[in-house]
C-alpha cells in the first residue's frame, strides 16, 4: 500500500490531493467526477486538510474490510481495484498483499488506540477543570462572606 500511495504522491509531499487522486482513479480505470472526489477525500480526511495522508489512506482499506464504505462510494471502488489477483501476481504477490493488508489493519488498530487515548485526555483534562472550578468558587465563597 505504501508503494502505491508513493506513486501517486507525484508532489512528494507525503499526501495525496485532489489532483493526484483524480491521476490515480483514472489510471486503475475508474475516474470520479470533481465532486466525487471531494467526497471521496472528506470521507476519511481526519484532519480536514482537503487531502489523504498515509493514515488516512489506509484507513480507506480498513473501512472496506470493515464493510464500512457505502456500495456507491468511490473509495470502494478505489479499494476493489487495489486488490489483488492470485492467478496473475503469483503466491508471493498474495503473501505480499496480505502482509500489507495485515499492517493495514495493525496500524488502523493503533490508530483507533491513538484517538481512544486523545479521547480519553480530553475527558481527563474536563474533569481537573471542573475540579478546579469547584475549588475556586469554594475559596470565593470564603472571602465573599
Amino acid at each position: 500500500m505504501e508503494r502505491m500511495f508513493k506513486l501517486y504522491d507525484s508532489g512528494k509531499d507525503g499526501y495525496i490531493d485532489l489532483m493526484e487522486l483524480k491521476l490515480m482513479m483514472e489510471k486503475l480505470g475508474a475516474p470520479q467526477t470533481h465532486l466525487g472526489l471531494k467526497n471521496m477525500i472528506k470521507e476519511v480526511d481526519e484532519d480536514f486538510d482537503g487531502k489523504l495522508s498515509f493514515r488516512e489512506f489506509l484507513l480507506i482499506f480498513h473501512k472496506a474490510a470493515a464493510g464500512e464504505l457505502e456500495e456507491d462510494s468511490g473509495l470502494l471502488t478505489l479499494a476493489k481495484l487495489s486488490e489483488i489477483d492470485v492467478s496473475t501476481e503469483g503466491v508471493k504477490g498474495a503473501k505480499n498483499f496480505f502482509e500489507a493488508k495485515v499492517q493495514a489493519l495493525s496500524s488502523a488498530s493503533k490508530f483507533e488506540a491513538e484517538i481512544k487515548a486523545e479521547q480519553d485526555e480530553r475527558k481527563r483534562e474536563e474533569e481537573e477543570r471542573k475540579h478546579r472550578r469547584a475549588a475556586f468558587k469554594e475559596l470565593k465563597s470564603a472571602f465573599t462572606q
